[in-house]
């Protein structure tokens, strides 16, 4: 019985197949960098003050700059009557504001500002928490994610769950720059998690099994290194394009160019060896083949039946549950950092 790591010896372990399919799915980094990060230029808060029509038509008539008089405050203001407290433009009589009490005010921000917190939406002091929410949502679309396409992945095939999670990226992508509230912009966001890893997660391992045993660390490795290419990217990509609609609109478009990989990606021979695909399996390995320019002797003995596989696994043993915690703590950790 000959196994497909046997196989992929023949086949080439990273041949030019390989190395095509490799560079394509390298790509898939890139937007789920910018989509991870966009928080820190679309949720930006920039310096604001309160609103306050009357004193804001003192300031104009008598040419006063922000600096000068009553300073401007970010989030409180007096709780007086503006059109009843007398106003001068004499900067050395302030009003008798001393006992006054202390409320929440409307702020204004800068007409230059293009982020979150200029679409109406007031996420600014007691309301900044929101903006907390808007990265919030998205882990746990990451969340939910790794475990429901996990599932997809195993049961209907890598190529097809990597199709599935790029028309959703991209559709719940482009609803979010176009949402008309918050709350709408919330849960499309966590719709954008549960498809931005579930592809990402998708391509990682389709990745590792296509290629030799000795290839998979490298492979692994340089593929969530292009994540940090990404989010060096993203800050020349938010320089050009300050508004966060269109930030939010060119981090969703590459995901429209992932769809047409269905059709040059093949499908995982190892996975379609785990479901007894294997004629199918045999002619994509045969492709394979034939790219990397090699034989295969070894097809003449067809691959024995792989036993099927399931979450379990993980935990079976004394050694896979060792290795099994080891990685979810390292994940855990190497995680914290980026979400706090």
């Amino acid at each position: 019985m000959v196994s497909f790591d046997d196989i992929l010896v023949e086949v080439g372990p990273f041949g030019r197949c390989q190395k095509r399919i490799f560079l394509l799915m390298c790509l898939v980094s890139l937007p789920m960098a910018w989509v991870y990060v966009g928080i820190v230029f679309q949720g930006y808060t920039p310096e604001h003050w309160c609103r306050q029509p009357v004193v804001q038509e003192h300031r104009e008539a008598c040419g006063w700059t922000l600096q000068d008089g009553l300073q401007p405050s970010s989030c409180l203001q007096y709780d007086v009557d503006w059109n009843s407290t007398a106003l001068n433009c004499d900067l050395s009589q302030e009003p008798k504001l001393r006992g006054a009490s202390i409320t929440q005010c409307k702020v204004s921000l800068p007409s230059f500002c293009t982020a979150l917190e200029s679409s109406n939406f007031d996420l600014v002091c007691s309301e900044g928490w929101l903006v907390d929410m808007y990265q919030s949502s998205l882990n746990m679309g990451f969340l939910i994610g790794s475990f429901v396409f996990g599932y997809i992945a195993d049961r209907f095939g890598r190529r097809w769950c990597f199709l599935m999670c790029n028309v959703l990226s991209m559709v719940s992508g482009l609803a979010v720059a176009v949402a008309p509230n918050f709350l709408c912009i919330l849960l499309l966001r966590g719709i954008l998690g549960l498809g931005v890893k579930g592809s990402w997660m998708t391509c990682y391992v389709l990745l590792t099994e296509m290629v030799g045993l000795e290839y998979r660390r490298l492979v692994g490795i340089l593929y969530q290194m292009v994540i940090s290419v990404g989010i060096i990217a993203m800050v020349l990509v938010a320089y050009c394009i300050p508004d966060w609609r269109w930030l939010q609109v060119v981090a969703s478009a590459p995901y429209l160019l992932f769809i047409l990989y269905f059709w040059f990606v093949p499908e995982s021979p190892r996975w379609l060896l785990s479901q007894n695909r294997t004629s199918e399996a045999l002619k994509i390995t045969e492709k394979m083949a034939k790219e990397n320019r090699q034989n295969l002797s070894a097809l003449t003995d067809e691959p024995g039946d792989s036993p099927s596989a399931s979450l379990l696994d993980l935990f079976r043993t004394p050694k896979m549950r060792k290795h099994t915690f080891i990685f979810m703590f390292n994940w855990s950790e190497t995680s914290l950092p980026v979400l706090c």
